[in-house]
């Protein structure tokens, strides 16, 4: 079995609706901070919430508040919670479908209602699964980010098809930063927006090395380089449950040895994606993949852009983000017929380890 957690953006909630969600968190927050110094807390039940306070608060939220500071003091020895969000077991939090708006109901001071949410496109297939019963719903949280509302749902489920070593290639380049290919299924990462977003820390950077700032510098660097690792999460992540939901036993990527001599930029990205991680992205799905049991193996890259899959192989098959075969007439985006010859190891595994294995001999 294995789990993920989404994290589904409420819609839209009305500033009573955010009100309440705040003074939810802080009534729970002091309760569960309450219930930390109870005597008696090996034997609460909801009815402990009277001991605490008058005021109305949903009983199946108190039963899982002491659930989880009766574990937390056990394990981890909590003395003190300075925000604890407010949980709902999987009796509690109900997901439902209504036409094309999904909607998430949770007990709140009022009553248990519908919360219309955002949904990502990923994210619906796991939705479909929790409705459908081949995935589990586990205790969801409700908590804020950056003045948004989410609600953090985990998610058990099996790793199907994993014996079946059905195989996902993963192309990586500069104006798509990659995409992924499994089956007649494909999921694609632009790289634009990131370019554009990393040419404007350069021009910052530029401008204060003019006034020699050196630590604003320093700083910007830092900044980039998490919000560069926090891309890479995003995307590996993405990768990831598209692996999981369409029974991935095996994730394929090139070897990233010289992809920085075999990519080629257009003056709209430039060193913007040159210095791109792309091995830090490589490394993220590769841990994530053997989290999960998937396999993760690297593959030859030689003529992955080249070859079609009635195997005529021809440096002009590709030009741009185009792909035409000149001997079959098959058209594809060039980047996704790059990732099915990836999934499909065409050139085989990568000798890379091997070879270094022969010198160390």
């Amino acid at each position: 079995m294995s789990t993920i957690t989404l994290k589904l953006e409420l819609h839209k909630p009305t500033q009573a609706k955010r009100e309440m969600y705040q003074q939810m968190t802080a009534v729970h927050t002091d309760f569960a901070n309450w219930l930390l110094m109870h005597p008696e807390i090996n034997k609460a039940t909801s009815m402990i919430f009277k001991e605490y306070s008058l005021q109305k608060f949903p009983s199946a939220v108190v039963n899982q508040t002491i659930r989880e500071v009766k574990s937390q003091k056990k394990k981890q020895g909590a003395k003190t919670f300075k925000k604890l969000w407010c949980c709902f077991n999987n009796q509690n939090l109900k997901v439902e479908k209504k036409g094309d708006l999904y909607t998430v109901a949770f007990p709140t001071f009022e009553k248990k209602v519908g919360v219309p949410v955002v949904v990502k496109p990923y994210q619906q297939a796991w939705l479909e699964r929790i409705m459908n019963g081949t995935a589990k719903q586990g205790a969801g949280k409700l908590c804020q980010k950056k003045r948004k509302w989410y609600l953090a749902i985990p998610i058990t489920f099996e790793v199907a098809g994993s014996n079946k070593e059905k195989a996902m290639g993963v192309d990586l380049g500069l104006r798509y930063i990659a995409v992924a290919s499994v089956g007649t299924k494909s999921l694609f990462f632009k790289g634009n927006q990131v370019a554009f977003t990393r040419r404007r820390f350069s021009s910052r950077r530029i401008k204060l090395g003019q006034t020699k700032k050196l630590d604003a510098i320093r700083k910007s660097k830092n900044t980039e380089s998490r919000w560069m690792k926090s891309q890479n999460h995003k995307i590996s992540r993405q990768i990831m449950n598209h692996a999981l939901i369409h029974g991935v036993g095996v994730i394929r990527m090139e070897d990233l040895t010289d992809i920085r001599n075999t990519a080629k930029s257009k003056k709209e990205s430039g060193r913007n994606l040159h210095s791109w991680s792309f091995y830090q992205l490589k490394e993220f799905i590769k841990y994530k993949a053997e989290m999960v049991g998937i396999r993760f193996e690297e593959v030859d890259p030689k003529y992955t852009s080249q070859t079609c899959k009635c195997k005529h192989r021809e440096k002009s098959n590709r030009k741009g983000l185009v792909f035409k075969c000149k001997s079959c007439g098959y058209t594809a985006h060039a980047d996704l017929n790059g990732a099915i010859n990836i999934g499909k190891a065409i050139s085989g595994l990568s000798s890379k380890k091997k070879k270094k294995k022969g010198k160390a001999a």
